[in-house]
């Protein structure tokens, strides 16, 4: 009998939050995160564990979480962000309201304020702060949506004007610029859709600025900056910019493949044959 004891309170020692991982740089934080039962902490501690990153111990009767991270890995509010996707609104984010539909029927806990509905292939898309998902808060958000990647796509049009002109070393110059606006992005600050294109995107984006930065040949360049502009296309789409943009085809480009770019403005200046044929392509779609 003495044996099983001690193999039982071996189990449980294992088992403990403070032994499953050893996670440096750790920082340790207490936030309320709903949930009712012993399936809710499983499902809870699940959605926050990160191998040697991340991990939570969640209190069934208090609903209060320790959740400890590697600071320099991750972050409290990507751990909350993850939880939420699982189903458990928290101090920071609010479940979709699919996701919160998936749980067991006793761990639909109830909710003191809830997100508007939300479809199954906006699941992910539901990454904003709480705050920004009551009810007569939409407008006010709509206008602001674009701010975050303004400096992206500023950035972006440099890029582009660069390769109108056929300059190399131009548009390496101004993809340094646009390396830097990627890297800049704080992505809590966007909302809904546009935060599950970002994170789809975001490393393609960089990729392909840096392979602009990194060459001064303008048919390299040109080259990047198609998948480039394939990739902003979606990010600008997901959002609502302040002013209008222009998305314009060239139908000669990628040896007749073509290729789209976008433009603040509605004239057309060719950025994959610059001066050889300026006025080549037309606007397909205006996003505003």
């Amino acid at each position: 009998m003495k044996s099983i004891q001690i193999l039982m309170a071996m189990l449980l020692l294992l088992s403990s939050p403070s032994l499953r991982a050893e996670i440096k740089n750790s920082a340790t934080e207490s936030v309320k995160i709903s949930g009712s039962c012993a399936m809710c902490k499983e499902g809870i501690e699940k959605a926050a564990q990160q191998k040697n990153i991340s991990q939570a111990d969640w209190n069934t009767q208090t609903q209060m979480a320790k959740i400890t991270y590697d600071s320099k890995k991750t972050s409290l509010d990507a751990v909350l962000r993850r939880v939420a996707l699982a189903g458990y609104d928290n101090a920071s984010y609010l479940a979709p309201d699919d996701a919160y539909g998936k749980l067991a029927d006793c761990c639909k806990y109830e909710r003191v304020s809830k997100p508007k509905i939300m479809s199954s292939g906006e699941l992910a898309a539901n990454q904003a702060p709480a705050h920004q998902h009551h009810e007569g808060t939409s407008e006010t958000n709509a206008s602001a949506e674009m701010s975050p990647l303004s400096p992206v796509l500023k950035a972006y049009y440099a890029v582009k004007d660069a390769l109108v002109s056929s300059d190399g070393n131009a548009a390496s110059a101004k993809a340094t610029e646009l390396v830097k606006a990627i890297k800049a992005v704080k992505m809590q600050e966007l909302a809904d859709q546009q935060h599950m294109v970002w994170m789809k995107v975001m490393k393609d984006l960089a990729f392909d600025a840096e392979h602009i930065e990194e060459t001064k040949d303008v048919g390299h360049q040109r080259d990047h900056f198609s998948s480039l502009s394939e990739n902003m296309y979606k990010l600008v789409k997901a959002g609502k910019p302040a002013q209008a943009v222009y998305y314009q085809h060239c139908p000669m480009a990628k040896e007749g493949k073509g290729a789209n770019w976008l433009s603040q403005a509605a004239e057309v200046k060719n950025p994959y044959y610059g001066a050889q044929m300026l006025t080549c392509g037309k606007t397909t779609e205006t996003i505003k």
